[in-house]
Order: structure tokens, then sequence, then C-alpha cells
């Protein structure tokens, strides 16, 4: 970061969210290099200027750069970081090895690590303890940000002037990062988020109507904000861009493929057929089973999420999750 600015950004993950981000890079004059596990999408990328495989029907700006060589990434000046949640870990591992400590890295992929229970910025920290790392979060459809609709998001570090450089570098006319230093509420609201959109797909794959939806969106951000405070977010970060925003926006379209994926449970699919006839991830359905059992170990209750998971476990049937959920004791509602 020479005179305080950043010009060379790097991401690394070219599914639609990181494609979509990419674009970003490249609208704010910055000089955009796009790692790519998959040489298709490379070549599609830099020579159709176009992510066919998953975002199809966006054209890219011509300076936008794609790779599958990892040490392209270690003369960047900063990095986003959108991987599958599940995959962070070993991505990241071969990142490192090419990408200096100095360069900061920035969480975009949301979930919770499953079996180490471990938040994404916690994964890079253990992997790269000196470097610095930051999350962006929020509201945030890849193909509206990809086609310059107008969004707002959360961008959390602990280095104040850092992180506003990193805003800076990636703001425009429609693109708004607001700062935070909130690292688990910034990541709490993406990971859990996710899991309440499959119930609420569930509910419209039923048929069971916009109250119902209301409710449960409702009741699912109080068993986000019991988990979040648990681990220590703060209060006004859950009720942000990062919590509530991303909530709001991923339990109300079928744009979102949590959503989608409930929506497919709730007409009678099973998890297994509608994820294997995907190419994109819908992180709720691994985010789900280590969210309950993190929230049995803090001693808290999240009895929707605890019904996702066991109906995308196979565990429980859609009807009787459903069923189980509206006997449970009559309580206060605060």
């Amino acid at each position: 970061m020479q005179d305080g600015t950043i010009s060379r950004l790097g991401i690394v993950g070219a599914g639609a969210w990181g494609t979509a981000l990419a674009t970003v890079g490249a609208r704010a004059g910055l000089e955009v290099k796009l790692w790519a596990l998959e040489p298709e999408v490379t070549e599609a990328i830099n020579q159709e200027h176009e992510n066919t495989t998953y975002l199809e029907g966006v054209k890219l700006d011509e300076t936008i750069t794609a790779t599958s060589d990892m040490t392209a990434m270690a003369d960047c000046q900063a990095l986003l970081v959108v991987t599958p949640a599940q995959a962070l870990r070993d991505v990241a591992e071969g990142l490192t090895q090419h990408a200096g400590a100095h360069i900061p890295l920035v969480v975009c992929s949301k979930g919770i690590e499953r079996g180490s229970g471990l938040l994404m910025s916690q994964v890079l920290a253990e992997i790269s303890p000196y470097t610095e790392v930051l999350v962006l979060s929020g509201p945030s459809f890849a193909a509206d940000v990809a086609r310059g609709k107008p969004t707002a998001v959360t961008l959390a570090g602990r280095d104040s002037n850092h992180g506003k450089l990193i805003a800076e570098a990636l703001s425009g006319p429609t693109f708004r990062p607001y700062l935070s230093g909130d690292l688990v509420g910034a990541q709490v609201g993406g990971a859990v988020k996710n899991v309440l959109a499959i119930a609420c797909g569930i509910v419209d794959g039923k048929e069971l109507g916009a109250s119902a939806r209301a409710a449960l969106t409702t009741r699912g951000f109080a068993e986000l904000v019991r988990f979040g405070t648990a681990l220590g977010a703060e209060p006004e970060t859950l009720n942000g861009l990062s919590g509530l925003g991303d909530l709001i926006l991923t339990c109300n379209s079928s744009q979102s493929r949590n959503m989608s994926l409930g929506i497919a449970l709730g007409e009678g699919q099973s998890t297994g057929d509608v994820l294997n006839a995907r190419n994109s991830i819908s992180e709720g359905a691994y985010t789900a089973r280590i969210v309950v059992e993190m929230a049995h170990d803090l001693g808290i209750e999240m009895p929707i999420c605890a019904a996702v998971h066991e109906i995308v476990e196979d565990i429980t049937g859609v009807d009787e999750a459903i069923e189980q959920l509206l006997s449970r004791p009559i309580r206060a509602e605060i």
C-alpha cells in the first residue's frame, strides 16, 4: 500500500460472489487479479470476459485478469478470500505460501468451520497469525453487485486505518462499505442467516404463507442474536447490515441459494438431490450442524436452526419438524 492507497487487488475464489467483487474492484479503477481453481473458468473470463460457470450473463470488465496460479497473488496489496467456507483452510494454506504476511486478507466467505467451530477469521489467524484479517459481509446478491446495483456492506477489522484504506479502495457510486471493529459480529450474522434462510424457504415450499415466514424470520433473528451475543458479538453489529440486513435479504428471495434449497425441501425434494444438481454452494446446509453443536455447548436454545439441521441431515421430516416447532411450550417473547 504505497502512499496510503491500494491499486492492486487480488481475489481468491472465482465463484459468483468472488467474480462480483472483481467487478467492484474494476469499477473502482483497481488492477484486479482473480484466482480460480478451475482452468475452464480462468479461460472463459480471460477470453470471453464472462464467468460462464458461476455468473453467466454478466459481462466482465476486460481489465479483470483471471489465473489458476496462486503465485500471481504475491504482488497484490490486499486479498479478498472468497472460497466456500469449508474449503477456506485448504485454500488459505496454499495462499499463504505465496502471499506475504504483510498483505491483509479480507474474509468474504460466510460460514463456520465444521469440526473446529472456528469463524473464518479465526481459521486464517491459525494459518497466518501475523497477517491482518478483516471481514466483508452484508446483504449482497452477487448478480446485483456485478450489475452495479446499489449495495451496502460491513467491513470489519481491528485496524481502523487499514479498514478505511480498503473501504475507500472498493467504494464507488453503487458499492458502499461501512466500517466496524466487530469481527465476530460481522461473521455470525452471515453464517447463521444461511441456516435460517433454508427454514424460510421451507415455509415457502410448503406454501405456509407470508405471515409464517415473517414470524419465522423474526424468531430466527432472536436465535441469531442469542448465538452472536454468547460469542461476544456487539448487539449493534447484529442489528446492522451484516446481521439483520443480510437476514432480511436472504430470507425473502429465492435468488438466495439457501432459501431456494429450503423451497425445494419444502416441496418434497431431498437435500442430496438438490445439492448434487448445483454447481454452487448452499452454505447453510453445511453450517447448520456446527451451529447447533456450538449452541448446545454454549447452553442456548436455537430450535429453528436445530430443525433445519435435522431436516438437512435427513434425521427428521419436514412436516414433523414443523409440528415440533409449533408445539413448543408457550413462553414470553422477550
